[in-house]
């Protein structure tokens, strides 16, 4: 839960970036109701901050003219560095309550020259960041969490709700964080499978810091690990093909969270765990190379079907 005081602060922050803002205004910006906002307020002219208001129930808050806090002085790539981070995070989805965000924003805002604050006020009127997350983003405070185990070295005890439903306890050792494709991984050596693992933070339902420490290997590849992790979450269908192909040509195609891929001789053993074989079927025709099929026989089918709608749609297309 966001924190009182916290949002007191950002009341104070956001009357000083603007001549005047009404209680609604407030109260839409903090996530609040407008009696929440009037408590606020109270609180801020029992600490002695000179806030002045109208009466009625819309009337708008100011500054007394004057005042101000002691200003932090950017300069312009930082200002337009700390605005793009703060509207990025918007987009992350992740669980930072808008009072947050609306702050950090007010408080750049608040020390910026005229010339300065009006490129940045630009910058979050005109730009749209798109950014293909549709899942609930983990809460911020067990990226908190792992970011500090992972500094510390510190022992982590998660609980954790597999793939395919099935809750687990462990202990664990955080080597890193990776986000990837709109999610937050953690990667490190569980002790319950004693072995490497990788787990996805918005599937993480419990965790906590313990006091025991570890000592995380030497020139650890963390986003490496993390691809491979991925490559190998278990799925409906456990696809294995040979390609005809060197690995070095491969590796260039083939992005690594998407399969686990081996040199087999001067060719590629690839195995892909998915879900669905159709999108399979497309992405090996596209390679652009010869294979042979090793799992499921159900590929066989999916790469016939695909064959005969080519073959349709190359014979309507004639002239």
């Amino acid at each position: 839960m966001y924190h009182p005081t916290t949002r007191l602060l950002t009341v104070l922050e956001l009357l000083q970036a603007h001549p005047q803002l009404s209680g609604p205004e407030i109260a839409h910006r903090l996530e609040v109701d407008v009696r929440t906002v009037r408590r606020y307020i109270v609180m801020l002219q029992d600490l002695g901050i000179p806030i002045e208001g109208e009466r009625g129930r819309h009337g708008a808050y100011r500054l007394r003219p004057g005042f101000k806090l002691p200003p932090m002085m950017f300069t312009d790539e930082e200002a337009l560095g700390l605005t793009l981070g703060l509207l990025i995070t918007r987009r992350l989805g992740l669980s930072i309550e808008a009072p947050a965000i609306e702050g950090a924003l007010a408080k750049i805002e608040r020390v910026l020259p005229d010339a300065l604050r009006e490129q940045v006020q630009a910058v979050q009127e005109s730009l749209l960041i798109h950014l293909n997350i549709h899942h609930a983003a983990p809460a911020s405070n067990l990226i908190v969490l792992f970011s500090t185990a992972v500094q510390q070295n510190r022992r982590v005890q998660l609980t954790y709700i597999a793939w395919n439903g099935e809750i687990s306890t462990r202990p664990f050792d955080p080597y890193g964080l990776v986000m990837h494709g709109g999610f937050w991984y953690t990667v490190g050596y569980c002790h319950l499978r004693d072995d490497l693992r990788t787990f996805r933070l918005d599937r993480v339902t419990n965790a906590e810091v313990l006091t025991e420490s570890f000592t995380p290997p030497a020139n650890f590849d963390t986003v490496g690990q993390v691809m491979k992790g991925i490559a190998s979450t278990p799925g409906t269908w456990r696809v294995e093909v040979i390609l005809e192909m060197p690995i070095e040509q491969a590796v260039q195609q083939i992005p690594p969270y998407l399969g686990l891929m081996e040199a087999f001789g001067e060719r590629v053993y690839l195995t892909i765990y998915t879900q669905k074989l159709d999108w399979v079927g497309n992405f090996l025709v596209g390679l652009n190379c010869e294979f042979q099929i090793c799992n499921p026989p159900e590929l066989r089918k999916v790469l016939q079907h695909l064959a005969a709608k080519i073959t349709r749609i190359v014979e309507a297309s004639e002239i």
